[in-house]
């Protein structure tokens, strides 16, 4: 039976900003406790895959785990989701990504809202962001056709990798992304550039 839809936009505000609270928290504690980017982006990449392993596992359940607005509408292009929902899961997963970011200013003490100055834009970051979501929806659609229970595990090793092998540190999703734009860390994105 599925949950009604005020319980899955729930979840879904909730994944997602759990998942940019990691994301964003991650990104500042590595900042603060290194200078090094490599060790930085390492530290940034561990918690993410992790944290949506989690997210994944228990939330599928209630939302289907989607936090993602590119996930909601490939999964409603291949009829395993409502199409009426999109709408709404897009913006359940964008308010709490924002909340996310600052929540996660909150737990380091910064200011709740900051506008990113990071710039991330050009041929290099179009690109790799494209193979990011590229990569992301394939694994998800193909998890879900062939391997279902394994899907939190192969989304969350998908990102940790996509974290290294693309140009962009593989965003992958516009919810984050636009999220990402309020913060002035590690992690964030120019508001220009999301």
């Amino acid at each position: 039976m599925t949950p009604p839809l005020s319980r899955r936009l729930g979840a879904e505000m909730l994944g997602t900003g759990m998942l940019v609270a990691t994301v964003v928290g991650s990104g500042v504690m590595a900042d603060r406790l290194t200078d090094d980017g490599a060790l930085a982006l390492l530290a940034n990449t561990i918690p993410t895959g992790a944290i949506l392993v989690v997210l994944i596992t228990i939330l599928s359940p209630v939302s289907g785990a989607h936090f993602n607005p590119a996930v909601s509408l490939a999964l409603a292009a291949a009829r395993r989701h409502a199409g009426r929902d999109v709408l709404p899961y897009m913006i359940a997963q964008v308010i709490g990504g924002i909340l996310g970011t600052g929540l996660a200013h909150l737990m380091f003490d910064l200011p709740l809202v900051q506008v990113s100055g990071t710039v991330r834009t050009g041929w290099g970051q179009w690109s790799a962001e494209f193979v990011a979501g590229f990569g992301l929806l394939l694994t998800i659609l193909g998890g879900v056709r062939f391997k279902s229970d394994a899907v939190p595990l192969l989304v969350g090793l998908y990102i940790a990798a996509a974290y290294w092998f693309t140009a962009s540190t593989s965003f992958a999703n516009p919810a984050v992304t636009i999220a990402r734009s309020f913060t002035d860390s590690f992690s964030g994105i120019r508001p220009l550039d999301v």
